[in-house]
């Protein structure tokens, strides 16, 4: 984990969708929508609540904390030190609110990951480590999915008026 003090600002995968579907709804044409849920945590105190979260949901055979896991590395070059969005245009104008907190959204998405072992497996075993994706060349089946994500976004891209 990089620096313990950069902070950024969490939301819950279905409060962001949730958020782009109201703006497509009752946004206004050519307006920006920031869409923040107001749950600014560091780096550090996310990496200990999905630790502790593990440790409660599926503790480790030795019962030791997955804290002691954590540890710390040089940040990437440019690092910003604080991601924070303000939603309040959003929340004004379109009546969007996050639903979930940082703990509600975090403890269902880490459950998630839990209960979908086979999805992220199979993203293991094509080849990814947890490497910074940037810093490396993919291997060829990444390359090919990263191609097919680039394509995808192209022709949604296209289909904008």
């Amino acid at each position: 984990m990089a620096t313990a003090g950069i902070s950024a600002t969490w939301l819950y995968v279905e409060d962001h969708a949730r958020a782009l579907a109201l703006v497509l709804e009752r946004g206004r044409l050519g307006d920006t929508y920031n869409i923040g849920g107001r749950n600014e945590r560091t780096n550090l105190h996310v990496v200990e609540t999905i630790c502790d979260l593990l440790d409660r949901m599926r503790p480790a055979k030795d019962r030791k904390s997955r804290r002691q896991l954590i540890t710390f590395v040089a940040d990437r070059p440019g690092h910003d030190r604080r991601y924070a969005i303000d939603a309040g245009k959003l929340e004004r104008e379109i009546g969007w609110r996050a639903e979930e907190t940082f703990e509600t959204g975090l403890k269902k998405t880490v459950a998630w990951y839990l209960d979908n072992g086979s999805w992220w497996q199979a993203i293991l075993d094509r080849g990814y480590h947890g490497t910074r994706v940037g810093l490396l060349q993919p291997s060829p089946s990444i390359a090919s999915d990263l191609a097919v994500d680039h394509d995808l976004s192209r022709m949604l891209l296209a289909a904008l008026p």
